[in-house]
């Protein structure tokens, strides 16, 4: 039985009339309805139905948090990884919301994608209080951050493999071609950035206390984004890697060994023993950094995913209009229903 905690429910669109008798209010945005992605004709032999999904082969999970900020921001991130898929049909995804209002974000999935298989999971956030520490920027401490660890215990243990997606990206390229990495002995996969300065993710207390620092001894530890990961969730299991990551947020509570938010422990317990991934998978770093969220350019390289890590949000900027060059690739997966002078943001200037 799934622990009371890790609650979740499927929707298909066989649910969304009955979806639609809860009223979108507040805070919570509304979006134009998107149309309908079908399968090719290569997809039909993965053909599937709701029951034993997780079982089928062909059928790609993907995971990503739901709350009324970043909403739009989510929005975006799934229509994106749609429209690009070759095989739309065969996707589900696994929403995950620690809010009341769940209901209600229910329903504006459920209204924006009909023909989208979903399943929404409430993440006790009780869970982490306990164990979060204040960061450099406000919204890397709120618990919704930190669900990405409980993903197998929160998913059902018959999804073994998942992508963990942030709600501030959108995919250019077929998604499968990332979910058919070969992960070999690793737990997870990740775009790895060796030539980012590694010290500096960590404090000098850290780096002080020869037990702390021994953590890397004899790994080639590499800088890796958390926004975009896809990971063994048996092997996860397996090794209680929950446990493990839970361990070094308990430390950082006592000692402050670090500054930012639920990347820390991710590098203490995975980095140097990650799968690698083309950089291609994570154009992160487009909100600039966490303090001022300045405009900035690509990485060199081809491009399947891009992501706005950092303070500056594409929503935020274009609504203050005052977007970034590059936050013109966001824009044409914003359904977000809003008027027509900040839709024109990129025309006017």
């Amino acid at each position: 039985m799934m622990p009371p905690t890790f609650i979740f429910l499927l929707f298909t669109a066989a649910t969304v009339a009955a979806a639609a008798h809860f009223p979108v209010s507040g805070d919570i945005p509304t979006f134009r309805e998107a149309q309908a992605f079908r399968n090719g004709r290569e997809c039909r032999r993965a053909a599937w139905s709701a029951v034993g999904a997780d079982h089928n082969p062909a059928v790609i999970h993907i995971a990503m948090t739901l709350d009324a900020t970043y909403l739009r921001g989510s929005v975006a991130g799934v229509f994106s990884v749609l429209q690009h898929a070759s095989c739309p049909e065969n996707i589900v995804f696994h929403f995950i919301a620690t809010t009341h209002r769940r209901p209600e974000l229910r329903q504006t999935i459920a209204a924006t994608f009909p023909s989208l298989t979903f399943r929404l999971y409430y993440f006790d956030s009780n869970l982490v209080r306990g164990k979060i520490s204040y960061s450099i920027r406000r919204a890397l401490d709120q618990p919704l951050n930190y669900a990405r660890i409980y993903l197998a215990d929160l998913l059902p243990a018959t999804v073994r493999r998942i992508i963990y997606f942030d709600s501030d990206l959108i995919v250019v390229d077929d998604v499968a071609k990332l979910w058919n990495i070969d992960l070999g002995t690793h737990v997870l996969g990740a775009p790895e950035y060796c030539h980012a300065n590694f010290t500096n993710y960590f404090t000098r207390r850290f780096w002080s206390n020869p037990s702390y620092a021994a953590s890397f001894k004899g790994r080639d530890a590499c800088y890796f984004n958390t926004g975009v990961m896809v990971i063994d969730l048996l092997k996860w299991r397996d090794g209680r890697y929950t446990e493990k990551l839970e361990n070094w947020m308990r430390i950082q509570k006592r000692n402050r060994i670090y500054e930012l938010g639920s990347l820390p422990p991710f590098l203490l317990v995975f980095a140097g023993d990650v799968e690698r991934v083309e950089h291609r998978w994570n154009q992160h770093g487009l909100g600039g950094d966490n303090l001022e969220g300045l405009c900035r350019d690509l990485h060199p390289g081809p491009v399947s995913l891009l992501h706005w890590s950092g303070k500056g949000k594409p929503w935020l900027r274009i609504d203050s209009k005052k977007p970034c060059p590059l936050d013109s690739l966001w824009a044409p997966y914003d359904l977000f229903r809003h008027s027509s002078s900040v839709s024109s943001v990129f025309t006017d200037s």
